[in-house]
């Protein structure tokens, strides 16, 4: 019989728990199935947003109370919260996108909180910093020419300028070391005092006056002030050619959020985009907006979360990550080269940054401006939807005119030898070095060459954990794979044949391409701009000053320079390989390459002298090609996107990749069989694969793919979920969801 005395005691023990402390859901950032429920003392009142220090297993972690608890175990086995932190709490706009992103993605809540919480020491107040203030003999030191060493003096110098700072900005500021600033304390010259943990930062000052604007600038920039002013959940297009003043006209619209004390988030898709966005933002506000970017340092991480979190950050620049961060008044957001492939994060949690940037405005009521010269194919067929609105700018600011675009029939035209520049293109770049004019040489493909083989046997140097291809990258003597990051030195015996120094380079890499110029041109002054080449977005502004200022004649690099920069000087752009974005089977291809083609040919001829830009291609019959020459992009994405409603591609139709992933081929079969067996079977929806991935093998796993093709009308999701749910799969093996995929490698 069950023992009635002990249910009693239970219920007892229950009641008194219920009395003393309440139950919470608490959300922690990992990938874990949802929330889990905990208890909380009642007196501290938890409230959704709050962050908490809780048990899991035998280890403490950092979670924030999410939602009603589920009740569904007893009070008597539920752990307790450990600490409620002293920070703001997770804004509840944020919160739903936390939870929409993940419903969307089919991400685990967690995963994708992991994002919001990506400083976890930012949840606890800083550490007070030691300053150093200049005392009244200090200043008395300094006005009197008494001794003092040279570095002393510029220390004092540096504080009767400026406010206290720590030593090391003193340091930094005088060029000495941290112990000349503390040896001034003994002589009574500086005194320590505490300063705040964070530095306050110099706010933008929305009263500055802009620039003049043109009459299509100001009818588009008072559209865009009065949604802010407004209020409300509205998704505007600035759509403008390349030199039509698109930043000018937005940056009204930041100054109407500010007026109103409202925050900003400017989203950009390079970090090597920022350098002269950051000038011309200081221009126009007088400070330096926060960035959000991975080349960061950690303490800057933390400042500026906890800064955006208390409110105190007024602007943030940053990559697709800033969408996470805690804005308690966000009042704008801006999208600026909205079409670009990079918004689109393909490891982790998947998402469009684009997107999910349109239904963060939604949930928090608040307008977004998508910027762009080419507009992707899913943002046009919005605005013609009318879900979006569109403002034009039809014509380059000021004097300038678009360039004029010429085609290289390379059937026709062929360079020399083991040489790929096109006469036509050589003969362009003789006469535009001799008028003292810049010219930039475009091709998206980084290192010397992309392929390296024997000539003796054919053998090619390959990836060891890639079916990829190893790139030699010659300014640093390393044979590298683009895909996992596995690099190694060009071998001095061929692998297979054991010849020596029989290995010859194919094809060209933007290092290839700038021997080649060096040696045609040999008093030009060069400079190559790829991703491998700039470390970070420092030396990026480095490089983009060097060229703002006719430091370098002939700009060598991939699409980092495609978008976004202003040379007064640049009249020339060749294209060397045009048609390099058009093969491989993606649906995007055709699109992805004309909006490249396009923002490259857009750098040519911004200011007062006329531009012109060559196009080298074995396709000048191409839609693309075509498109470019007669400078009739509505044609060219009409024709493109009767072309995916026929098919029922995106935007027209849905689409989402099952990626499988094992260590083995055997696993990744069997695991691919499985889900072909049970693969959905309904109206509307259609189930390509099991296939090999394009990139069979990535970073030592193996790969197959499954695309699930449906109608508009079909909850892809909620298809997928079910698809998922039917196959038990070992823990060896990954299974990937990309829904709306950008890649298909």
């Amino acid at each position: 019989m069950p023992d009635r005395h002990a249910s009693s005691r239970a219920a007892a023990d229950d009641a008194a728990i219920a009395l003393d402390d309440v139950r919470v859901s608490v959300l922690l950032p990992l990938p874990l199935a949802g929330a889990y429920d905990y208890l909380a003392p009642r007196a501290w009142a938890l409230k959704p947003g709050d962050f908490v220090a809780a048990p899991l297993g035998r280890n403490e972690t950092l979670g924030v109370v999410w939602g009603e608890a589920a009740g569904d175990v007893a009070p008597a086995k539920l752990k307790s919260v450990i600490e409620r932190l002293d920070a703001p709490p997770l804004p509840d706009s944020l919160r739903r996108l936390v939870d929409w992103v993940a419903s969307y993605t089919l991400a685990p809540s967690g995963a994708v909180l992991r994002m919001a919480m990506s400083v976890p020491d930012a949840l606890y107040p800083g550490r007070p910093i030691t300053g150093y203030a200049l005392t009244a003999r200090g200043r008395a030191a300094l006005a009197a020419e008494t001794e003092l060493t040279p570095a002393r003096r510029r220390v004092l110098q540096a504080l009767a300028d400026g406010p206290p700072a720590p030593a090391a900005d003193l340091a930094r500021r005088a060029g000495c070391g941290p112990g000349v600033v503390r040896a001034l304390i003994a002589p009574g010259l500086v005194a320590a005092l505490p300063l705040p943990s964070r530095l306050p930062r110099a706010a933008p000052d929305w009263r500055r006056p802009g620039p003049r604007l043109s009459s299509a600038q100001e009818l588009a920039a008072e559209d865009l002030v009065a949604k802010v002013k407004a209020g409300g959940f509205t998704t505007t297009l600035i759509d403008g050619v390349t030199g039509s003043g698109k930043t000018e006209v937005y940056f009204a619209a930041i100054a109407a959020a500010l007026e109103r004390g409202r925050q900003v988030l400017v989203l950009l898709p390079e970090i090597a985009l920022s350098g002269q966005w950051l000038r011309r933002f200081v221009e126009r506000f007088g400070a330096e907006p926060a960035q959000w970017h991975s080349d960061l340092g950690h303490a800057e991480r933390r400042d500026t979360w906890r800064g955006v979190a208390e409110g105190s950050v007024a602007v943030v620049v940053g990559a697709r990550s800033a969408l996470f961060l805690p804005f308690p008044d966000l009042g704008l957001i801006i999208v600026d080269e909205e079409h670009d492939a990079s918004f689109k994060q393909e490891d982790g949690v998947i998402y469009h940054a684009r997107d999910m940037a349109v239904v963060r405005a939604s949930l928090a009521k608040l307008p977004i401006v998508l910027v762009s010269a080419t507009p992707s194919l899913e943002t046009t067929i919005n605005v013609e939807q009318h879900r979006y609105q569109r403002l034009h700018l039809p014509a380059r600011h000021g004097t300038a005119q678009l360039p004029e675009i010429r085609v290289v029939d390379m059937r026709r035209a062929k360079p020399e030898r083991q040489r790929f520049l096109a006469p036509p293109l050589v003969a362009a770049l003789t006469e535009t070095l001799a008028a003292g004019e810049q010219a930039m040489l475009f091709l998206n493909r980084r290192g010397y060459a992309p392929l390296t083989l024997c000539r003796s046997c054919g053998f090619r140097l390959q990836c060891p954990n890639c079916t990829a291809w190893l790139v030699e990258h010659r300014f640093h003597g390393r044979l590298q794979c683009h895909h996992c990051g596995h690099n190694e030195p060009l071998p001095p015996l061929c692998p297979s044949c054991g010849d020596a120094g029989s290995f010859a380079a194919c094809g060209p890499g933007v290092e290839r391409l700038a021997e080649e110029t060096a040696a045609r041109f040999p008093k030009a002054r060069l400079a190559v701009m790829a991703s491998d080449t700039l470390i970070g977005p420092r030396a990026a502004a480095e490089l983009i000053d060097s060229v703002a200022s006719h430091a370098v004649d002939v700009l060598i690099g991939t699409q980092v320079m495609a978008k976004g920069h202003h040379f007064p000087l640049l009249t020339l752009v060749g294209v060397v390989d045009a048609d390099l974005g058009l093969s491989g089977g993606d649906l995007r291809a055709a699109e992805r390459t004309f909006q490249l083609l396009h923002q490259v040919s857009g750098r040519a001829g911004r200011a007062e002298r006329p531009g012109v830009v060559y196009l080298q291609t074995y396709m000048p019959e191409h839609p693309v090609m075509r498109a470019l020459i007669a400078d009739d992009r509505d044609r060219f994405l009409a024709e493109e996107a009767e072309a995916r409603r026929a098919q029922g591609w995106p935007p027209f139709g849905r689409l989402a990749a099952l990626i499988i992933s094992a260590p083995d081929d055997d696993s990744a079969d069997e695991v691919a069989r499985a889900y072909a067996r049970a693969a959905p079977h309904m109206p509307g929806v259609e189930v390509l694969g099991p296939a090999p991935a394009p990139l069979a093998v990535l970073r030592s796993r193996h790969r197959r793919r499954f695309l699930l093709k449906t109608k508009r009308n079909v909850h892809i999701q909620a298809v997928l979920r079910e698809w998922l749910a039917a196959v038990k799969v070992p823990s060896t093996v990954r299974v990937q969801v990309d829904v709306d995929p950008y890649s298909f490698l």
